[in-house]
């Protein structure tokens, strides 16, 4: 899925790509940690991957707003917004048409509001991408630095590292999703 992000956004092109090697050189790290602690750290590792993954839904949803963002042109919005007040304004007071444009209202303000809510959401997404990144070159030298040879003590230690900084990313990355979720209106599109 990455692959396929990275043709179809050029903009995303260079940190799918980044993102390709990365999780390539993870799996092959990997492959060459001794077998009774590869296993302790599978699913650790099943996690990471999955969350390699999803880096590609959160691209392809980061060039989705971007494309919203450039489609919006915020003075015809902002111009509307006040021609619909200057129309409910003229209107008589609980009418049916009043009402009608009391809605129209609300709802390009809305479409405004979800409008000044998609930087924040992109910024969210690329702390998100760069954290897969960062986690991923992080992983893969612990991984490679997890010798046989190295006292019982600093093994240990190195796969409870490997353990906790995963933990770590994946809290890190449940709450940057909470708060995109609870950043954007419901009128904004999130694809």
């Amino acid at each position: 899925m990455l692959r396929q992000v990275s043709r179809m956004d050029k903009v995303a092109a260079p940190q799918m790509k980044r993102l390709i090697a990365l999780q390539e050189g993870v799996l092959e790290s990997f492959a060459l940690v001794p077998e009774e602690y590869g296993l302790l750290l599978s699913d650790d590792l099943s996690t990471v991957l999955d969350e390699v993954e999803m880096s590609a839904v959160l691209a392809r949803r980061r060039a989705a707003l971007r494309a919203h963002l450039g489609s919006v042109d915020r003075r015809v919005v902002q111009g509307r917004i006040r021609e619909l007040q200057e129309e409910v304004a003229a209107l008589e007071e609980g009418s049916a048409l009043r009402a009608s444009f009391e809605a129209a209202l609300e709802g390009r303000r809305g479409e405004l509001a979800a409008t000044d809510a998609v930087p924040a959401a992109i910024g969210t997404i690329n702390a998100q991408l760069e954290g897969i990144e960062g986690l991923l070159g992080n992983l893969r030298g612990e991984l490679l630095a997890l010798d046989p040879g190295l006292s019982p003590y600093a093994l240990e230690s190195g796969l409870v590292a490997i353990k906790d900084r995963v933990s770590y990313f994946r809290r890190g990355l449940d709450e940057a999703t909470r708060s995109l979720e609870a950043g954007l209106p419901e009128e904004a599109p999130v694809r």
